[in-house]
């Protein structure tokens, strides 16, 4: 088998899958490659508002799924068929020590931090393909003008149907899949004062 490269996006010709795209592609620290119905699509690093959420309610909230008996992740690899995932945060039922991927099946709460670029997929494609392959949790959190507010919605006929949610300012508490709480407005960082500030 040919190196692992990002030439391969150029040279295939036949659909992707998530195997493929395992296969054929670098693991890297940057774009987030994903595959979805057969087309590569690559998503560029976020910015830091994002990373700093990514990191500390992923901090926070792997406690509290550990407490549960279950395994939390930063965008790891999720597959669906030939779709392969890349959510922000990953709450498994099993560990994924010593695997490069996860199957779906694994998956109690998948959760995005939206980013104003990627609106559309954030808000409507991701949580419709999550709950179309039978994802029991949707967490979402929406850092528009840099107040946090979170979501969690449950499956429910096929569709998810709010749980729980709050914006900065207040208190975030969900009983399930687990229990935790938050005031969003926790996750972020204090903005850097301006040049003459007091």
């Amino acid at each position: 088998m040919p190196p692992r490269s990002f030439d391969a996006l150029s040279r295939r010709s036949n659909a992707w899958t998530a195997s493929a795209a395992l296969n054929l592609l670098p693991e890297n620290n940057g774009p987030r490659v994903e595959v979805l119905r057969g087309c590569v699509v690559i998503t560029p690093s976020s910015d830091l508002d994002r990373r700093t959420v990514q990191r500390e309610l992923g901090y926070l909230l792997k406690q509290a799924a550990r407490r549960a008996g279950l395994w939390l992740y930063h965008e790891v690899n999720v597959v669906s068929g030939d779709d392969l995932f890349i959510p922000d945060i990953a709450v498994l039922k099993v560990p994924g020590g010593g695997r490069t991927a996860m199957s779906i099946e694994h998956a109690v709460l998948l959760g995005e931090i939206f980013s104003p670029g990627n609106r559309r997929k954030d808000v409507i494609d991701r949580p419709r393909e999550y709950a179309a392959v039978g994802v029991p949790f949707f967490l979402r959190v929406d850092l528009r003008n840099r107040v946090p507010t979170m979501a969690l919605f449950e499956l429910s006929d096929g569709e998810y149907r709010p749980l729980a949610a709050a914006a900065a300012g207040s208190t975030f508490a969900m009983r399930e899949p687990f229990e935790f709480s938050i005031d969003p407005a926790e996750l972020l960082d204090e903005e850097e004062p301006v040049e003459g500030d007091a």
